[in-house]
């Protein structure tokens, strides 16, 4: 397996993220089977309003305001990716390294699961059980499948 690595300005993104979802981060790069970098991590007030006026992001209340969260981006052969099995695979990744770590985080690709540590079963299952909820609730899924967050 390919071991790939965080870049400069991936680690540049990670300045100001709480040290144990940065530790998180740097452990799932080790692991992963699809090459990703950091796009965003702590956020100012002013970028958090952008996202949310553009429809990118549903609150004001986002964890990247206190630096609980990172959004990950997928890269297949260098080029920035958003084929969501690749988010499936990564997500895999970062619960296995929250999991060595024991450090609870939660996936936007899955909202029910409080704690991907404790799903037994693939990312992927767990975005089709959220998805399959909210369907059955009458409501229309979010998916943030580059989005991970402290609880």
């Amino acid at each position: 397996m390919t071991q790939f690595a965080l870049g400069p300005r991936s680690l540049d993104n990670l300045m100001g993220v709480q040290p144990v979802l940065v530790a998180v981060v740097k452990r799932a790069i080790q692991i992963t089977k699809v090459d990703f970098g950091v796009i965003e991590g702590l956020r100012t007030e002013a970028r958090q309003r952008e996202l949310v006026d553009k429809g990118a992001s549903q609150t004001m209340n986002s964890r990247h305001l206190t630096g609980h969260a990172v959004d990950l981006m997928a890269y297949i052969n260098g080029r920035a990716s958003w084929e969501l099995n690749l988010y499936d695979d990564i997500a895999d990744a970062v619960k296995q390294a929250a999991t060595e770590l024991g450090t609870p985080i939660k996936w936007g690709g899955a909202w029910t699961v409080q704690d991907i540590r404790k799903w037994h079963g693939t990312m992927a299952s767990a975005m089709n059980s959220y998805i399959d909820e909210r369907r059955k609730a009458g409501r229309r899924p979010f998916i943030d499948s580059p989005h991970f967050e402290l609880p």
